[in-house]
């Protein structure tokens, strides 16, 4: 059985800010023309980050989703907070990771997967100014790697 999957938007400065540990999949709890908008690619979780209350609901918080143009007056505020679902196993393992560790969660990226959004989440853990100058040298330092074995 294969899955249908299709990327609609990522997170791609969480790799450059964040440790990235162990990464969780989870619904999102969507109300009215919200979808049609993450289908038609109008999200940016960016800024976005997860937040549990009392080791019981996970909420997605600063995601923004843009209005869906026909839905003129039934549109919701673009950057409420909107629950994500996921098994309470999981969500007093990220509570116990966030209130213990010092860890966050950050959404890393959001897709369709069969007819539904799925955000994927992850553990991270903030990186230091020398940590992300290590990745840009080692990363500055394959490129011209790669650049002289391409001329030669």
């Amino acid at each position: 059985m294969s899955e249908n999957v299709k990327v609609v938007a990522t997170n791609r400065k969480a790799g450059f800010e964040y440790f990235l540990h162990e990464k969780f999949e989870a619904g999102l709890s969507l109300q009215g023309s919200e979808i049609k908008s993450i289908r038609a690619g109008q999200i940016s979780i960016q800024e976005s980050y997860v937040d549990i209350e009392n080791g019981q609901q996970a909420w997605l918080l600063e995601a923004h989703i843009e209005p869906y143009e026909q839905a003129n007056r039934f549109n919701n505020e673009p950057r409420r907070k909107r629950r994500l679902i996921i098994n309470k196993k999981q969500i007093r393992e990220l509570w116990n990771n966030v209130r213990i560790k010092g860890m966050t969660i950050v959404p890393i990226r959001v897709y369709l997967k069969n007819g539904r959004a799925k955000i994927e989440i992850a553990l991270a853990k903030g990186k230091k100014a020398y940590d992300k100058r290590a990745v840009i040298a080692k990363r500055d330092e394959a490129r011209s790697a790669e650049r002289e074995t391409r001329v030669r």
